[in-house]
């Protein structure tokens, strides 16, 4: 068994990784006791292009095309897996009591016949994910009754198991080299294309997965953007430039998340050093604000203390991470979700703290931060690489 990135996982010579039973047990019970309070009898868990938290959740398999659980409590899980070719890798990475099945021409019709060969026609079922209309339809033809369970789910992933937490520390040190090989790749005339490449070629020999490297180049001079592309381009770098990025690299579902700001072969101009000066404090001050038995609203003065400097927030200051992109979420405008202000910080939530201060016509910005583990007497921090304003060259 070979030793995962940062001694914190083990990825198997002939397999993939997995959680113990004893982790299992416990999401089955956890989803047991919300099928109890909602009132269902089975519960669908569903994912599709990659996507699926859910699923991976559940069973140990992340997401590809398509993917279904089948799972009611006391009974195995039975999962439908798109496309065919698939299945025997998930027959592989499935924990021990979770069947797998290809899916059929339609997935939805698989899973309908196998909630009704478990339960009958008069079944009250809850899904979790984002199940097409055309596949809720046909489910609800077969049952009495199908019900979202999304949101439920999503308060039994706020708080991480020591296993998950490990995982997701791993992911940060897959991501930590991925940033560092970025600054490394940092020279005059290399494209956002071999910067990527440099990233991804960080983490992939490590059994490391892309989940987000997002990276923008642009001059400090006449900035003309203030946030990180999803998709990098032609554009080269020079000196003069300014280049912001957002990494995360997985471990098997679990990402840890870095963002920097770099500047090419000079010294900041003055109104990106001042733009991350701001952001730093920013990020200070809403680590201050994280601690167990505090409210989320406490983070509301980091977003002010940003507006009363004199500049914006374009992406989310704050939100919660590891199983999805997770409450509290704070935008620019404040809590996406109002209730989300109302929120006590538990031990065991993991945050990102990722403050992109920016100019109000939204022409220049910087970025920093990174993912945060809130413990007992504070932040924890699971990433080694340097904070600050970085300069290469």
């Amino acid at each position: 068994m070979a030793q995962a990135a940062g001694g914190q996982a083990a990825w198997p010579e002939d397999g993939y990784p997995r959680f113990s039973e004893a982790e299992f047990l416990r999401r089955r019970a956890q989803l047991a006791e919300l099928a109890g309070r909602t009132r269902v009898e089975r519960v669908v868990l569903y994912g599709a292009g990659g996507h699926g938290d859910a699923v991976l959740w559940l069973t140990g398999w992340p997401v590809t095309r398509e993917a279904a659980a089948v799972w009611g409590p006391g009974e195995d899980v039975r999962l439908f897996v798109q496309y065919r070719n698939h299945v025997p890798a998930a027959q592989r990475a499935v924990a021990p009591d979770v069947e797998v099945a290809w899916g059929g021409p339609k997935t939805a019709w698989a899973v309908g016949q196998e909630l009704v060969r478990r339960g009958g026609a008069h079944q009250r079922v809850g899904v979790v994910g984002p199940l097409p209309a055309a596949a809720w339809r046909h489910l609800a033809a077969q049952v009495a009754e199908v019900v979202d369970l999304s949101d439920a789910y999503t308060q039994l992933r706020l708080v991480k198991s020591p296993e998950e937490l490990a995982w997701l520390r791993a992911g940060a040190h897959l991501t930590d080299r991925a940033v560092r090989a970025l600054e490394e790749a940092l020279q005059p005339g290399a494209t956002e294309f071999e910067l990527v490449d440099a990233v991804e070629r960080a983490y992939v020999p490590l059994g490391g997965a892309t989940h987000i490297h997002f990276v923008s180049v642009t001059s400090m001079r006449d900035p003309d953007r203030c946030v990180p592309a999803q998709y990098p381009s032609a554009r080269r770098v020079k000196v003069g430039d300014v280049v912001v990025c957002e990494v995360s690299a997985a471990f098997w579902g679990y990402a840890g998340q870095l963002l920097r700001t770099f500047v090419v072969g000079t010294e900041p101009e003055p109104l990106f050093a001042e733009l991350h000066r701001v952001a730093e404090r920013a990020f200070e001050e809403a680590l201050s604000a994280l601690r167990a038995g505090a409210r989320a609203s406490e983070l509301l003065r980091v977003l002010d203390g940003i507006r009363r400097a004199g500049f914006a927030v374009y992406d989310d200051l704050v939100h919660g991470y590891g199983g999805g992109y997770l409450p509290p979420v704070l935008g620019p405008e404040g809590f996406e979700d109002p209730e989300d202000g109302d929120l006590v910080l538990q031990p065991g939530m993991v945050l990102v703290v990722q403050p992109n201060v920016v100019t109000p016509d939204g022409r220049a910005g910087v970025q920093t931060g990174e993912l945060v583990m809130l413990g007992e007497d504070g932040a924890e921090f699971p990433h080694a690489y340097p904070r600050g304003l970085r300069r290469v060259l």
